[in-house]
């Protein structure tokens, strides 16, 4: 296998490839490699763990076709090229990679030593990908990284309850963020799946502009971009019953500005240098808006002020500081509306005008 490709082009490919490649420990060593494949048509890319793979195509100049299992420092050393045409030759179990008068040896694994991965042919249903997306940014987030806990570390995509559309959620269980997008059925006969989270924030990187083709199968989900193919397993396992962890209503309201909502959580959480204990208090009255604080015995105390609307009893509730800052983030609204009932049950932020995207909030216990 012989072929030349320009330096940036290969570099993003391989990135994207790699992203997809295995990183836990007592993984087959092959699967912390990329697979390259050059044809007359140019190059393909894949990087897998088999939950998640990346299959990404760029332009080449291939003189000689052939196929490759290429180790991963391969991106370093061409990430460190200078621009212009970058060769790759392989020669029994070396790939020799050159440019201008630099030049590097690697040693290669054996290709029957990489898992046999097909390419999904299936025609799925077509999405606009930047709302697709920005859906899976409001989502994602939220879903658990606790691999001993696999019905947390997806997303639930069921169809909305009144059939039109679908809807995404995703929880931890200290959060949970729920996105409805009306008039998307990429479902079929399925009634919902859940798809591992890790792969579909992959999905929402190589999103860019235009559409995303979907096709679900038995076992997983493939996501087709302009910039690569991503396919992501389907966790076999029953999702929590999340409609019975939302409240039916909220007695309390305050409506603020969400750029100055974030503004004021992140000067006040400075003084908690990142601890998981330096919790946010908010303190809401309809005579006062909105107080801000936070205390650490052995650093000191922040606390801010700013304006906003309140309707309800008075209230102090305290939060996680960076689930706050991420739902606050989430929220795709000038004015965010926090809905709450007392200061140990479940409070959601959304925008102000309800829209179709809300994130449930746990409080914490304060003294």
């Amino acid at each position: 296998m012989k072929f030349r490709c320009e330096r940036d082009t290969l570099v993003e490919a391989l990135g994207t490839a790699q992203r997809a490649v295995a990183s836990r420990t007592g993984a087959p060593p092959v699967l912390f490699d990329v697979r390259i494949t050059a044809t007359s048509d140019g190059l393909e890319l894949l990087g897998s763990d088999l939950e998640i793979t990346n299959r990404v195509t760029a332009p080449a100049d291939v003189e000689r076709t052939g196929l490759a299992v290429m180790p991963k420092i391969l991106g370093d050393v061409v990430r460190k090229l200078e621009s212009g045409p970058v060769t790759i030759e392989v020669k029994d179990d070396e790939a020799i990679v050159s440019s201008g008068g630099f030049s590097t040896t690697l040693r290669l694994k054996a290709v029957d030593e990489y898992p046999r991965l097909q390419s999904s042919d299936g025609v799925g249903i077509k999405v606009n990908a930047q709302l697709f997306a920005g859906a899976l940014r409001q989502v994602v987030k939220a879903a658990s990284k606790d691999e001993l806990r696999p019905p947390l570390t997806g997303v639930l995509f069921a169809a909305k309850p009144d059939g039109q559309g679908i809807r995404m959620v995703a929880t931890d269980s200290y959060r949970l963020a729920m996105r409805d997008l009306a008039g998307v059925s990429i479902l079929g006969d399925t009634t919902k799946v859940l798809v591992a989270a890790k792969g579909l924030a992959e999905v929402q990187r190589l999103a860019g502009d235009g559409e995303i083709e979907v096709v679900l199968g038995e076992r997983d989900a493939v996501f087709r971009t302009k910039k690569a193919e991503v396919t992501v397993r389907l966790i076999e396992a029953d999702f929590p019953n999340y409609e019975q962890l939302i409240p039916q209503g909220y007695p309390n309201r305050l409506v603020v500005e969400k750029g100055a909502f974030r503004d004021a959580v992140e000067r006040v959480v400075v003084v908690g240098q990142g601890r998981d204990n330096a919790n946010v208090k908010l303190q809401m009255s309809a005579a006062g808006g909105l107080d801000l604080s936070v205390t650490l015995q052995d650093v000191g105390t922040s606390s801010g002020h700013i304006d906003a609307k309140y309707e309800g009893a008075d209230l102090t509730i305290a939060f996680n500081p960076q689930f706050l800052l991420e739902g606050i983030d989430a929220v795709d609204a000038d004015e965010i509306a926090l809905d709450s009932i007392d200061h140990l049950k479940p409070a959601t932020l959304r925008g102000a005008d309800d829209g179709d995207y809300m994130y449930l909030l746990m409080p914490v216990r304060t003294s």
